[in-house]
């Protein structure tokens, strides 16, 4: 299936940011040809009437201009969309922003994507920079479901390993983590060597929309009912924890997205 590109000139590149410890986030691209069936940033199709989310990508075409701004803190590329989605390869917006960026500011880049390795010697030219890629063992079935246009996790894998050997700072970010389909463990007994950190994301049901939901409690219902009921939700983050401390590894945090089922109203 063809992705509808619209091309537009944007007022600004750099965007305030609520995350914490992010001081600017950085979108050239908005919207993703991977589509993930369970991503959060499909809120913008609201906005954005475009078609359904993965259908479309709106390219920033002057961002490397405006990268030239000077701003200071740190950055974040990207959170609504992904800077290496396969529209990347062609148009090559994402180089040329890293290029004209301020390389004294701290950047932080996550991706699904190993074409990120194509801009490792752009990513040396910065005084704070990590890179890291989002693994989540799905394969087979899952995939099929869930993100059947994104790249395997074994490329992931091997992209992770290429930019820690080409000196990077690394990251794993581990989502989303859905009860019973990812193996946490195996991701890190896989990629210790070569992961200088860890980020850790349960995922965010409520975000992912009224059609995942509907994939999910009918294709996965014991993992659907671990993510609505929160007893056994508690009792599954609290095993997550003492798994993740066990491993011994290096984290900030466990993102749980979680109020509650009753805030949520999610359909048992």
């Amino acid at each position: 299936m063809g992705v509808r590109v619209i091309m537009r000139k944007a007022g600004q590149l750099y965007t305030k940011s609520r995350i914490p410890g992010v001081d600017y986030t950085v979108n050239q691209y908005v919207g993703c040809q991977f589509g993930c069936r369970y991503c959060y940033a499909r809120f913008l199709t609201r906005w954005k009437d475009y078609g359904p989310w993965g259908s479309w990508v709106e390219v920033k075409e002057n961002a490397p201009e405006l990268a030239r701004r000077h701003v200071k803190g740190n950055i974040a590329m990207s959170t609504v969309s992904d800077p290496y989605q396969p529209l990347e390869a062609e148009l090559k917006l994402t180089r040329a922003v890293l290029r004209f960026m301020d390389k004294r500011n701290n950047l932080s880049i996550l991706t699904k994507s190993p074409l990120v390795t194509r801009d490792i010697d752009i990513l040396k030219e910065f005084m704070d920079v990590e890179a890291g890629l989002t693994l989540n063992t799905f394969s087979g079935r899952e995939k099929r479901l869930f993100e059947p246009l994104t790249p395997l996790q074994r490329t992931r894998i091997n992209a992770l390993q290429r930019l820690h050997e080409e000196g990077l700072r690394t990251y794993a970010f581990i989502s989303p983590i859905i009860p019973g389909i990812t193996d946490v463990i195996a991701i890190i007994e896989e990629t210790r060597g070569f992961a200088d950190r860890y980020f850790f994301e349960v995922l965010n049901l409520k975000a992912s929309g009224k059609n995942f939901r509907e994939i999910l409690r009918e294709n996965y219902p014991e993992s659907y009912n671990i993510l609505t009921d929160d007893e056994k939700f508690a009792g599954f983050i609290g095993r997550l924890k003492e798994e993740i401390r066990k491993s011994q590894v290096k984290t900030n945090r466990i993102e749980t997205h979680r109020l509650s089922s009753s805030d949520y109203g999610y359909d048992h």
